[in-house]
């Protein structure tokens, strides 16, 4: 009821993530250490079929779903039997956007900004061009599809001016969320005992982002 705005969908996570952002909450999408067996394909595409007229779309989500090589192949089946479909990314792979973008396979998207640009390699402990985000920041704001753009702020790695910087960058952007980080499941352990930001903390992080942007939220 929550995942898609305005729409009842269904949830399909996808294992393998190029980032290894330390407050992750889905590790066992992101660590292979912690895989378990993938459902098949044909039975994801088979519950879909079973409901149709009941749910209206699927959230594609990870881990980083741009990371499979049959993303859109999968995604082309999912929308021929008459579903929306929503892509949740870290941005890493604009030419992948493009693609799907480009045959009409994604109905909505949303993105991760984890950071300032300047800090992107070092929260994500990856190797990432930071143009890659820059492009598909870019890309998504002209596609015209409906779109949102997030930020989870853990107190230990992201402060107010980190997210002066974001929004700076997301000028124009319809929809920016802040999402309070809750220590409840980790990819790094140590998150686990780090105090979130309280709610008075998020709404002053939203009010001061909304003097510069509209559709600012958080939750």
């Amino acid at each position: 009821m929550i995942e898609y705005p305005g729409r009842i969908s269904a949830i399909a996570f996808t294992q393998g993530c190029n980032f290894r952002c330390p407050y992750c909450y889905n590790p066992e999408l992101v660590d292979p250490g912690m895989y378990e067996e993938c459902i098949p394909e044909e039975s994801v595409l088979a519950f879909l079929e079973k409901r149709k007229g009941k749910l209206e779309a699927l959230t594609v989500t990870g881990g980083e779903p741009t990371m499979q090589g049959d993303l859109a192949e999968f995604v082309g089946a999912v929308k021929d039997k008459g579903y929306l479909v929503k892509l949740d990314t870290n941005g890493s792979s604009p030419d992948v956007l493009e693609k799907l973008l480009s045959k009409r396979l994604v109905d909505y998207i949303a993105m991760d900004i984890k950071a300032p640009l300047t800090k992107y390699r070092a929260l994500t402990k990856s190797k990432i061009d930071e143009n890659m985000i820059r492009r598909s920041i870019d890309f998504i704001m002209t596609s015209g599809l409906p779109y949102e753009f997030r930020t989870t702020v853990p107190k230990k790695l992201l402060h107010e001016d980190d997210l002066i910087v974001i929004g700076d960058m997301l000028k124009g952007a319809r929809c920016y969320i802040l999402q309070r980080f809750i220590p409840t499941k980790t990819l790094d352990k140590q998150f686990l005992k780090y105090e979130p930001y309280s709610d008075n903390e998020m709404e002053a992080f939203r009010g001061r982002l909304a003097r510069d942007m509209s559709g600012v939220y958080w939750r």
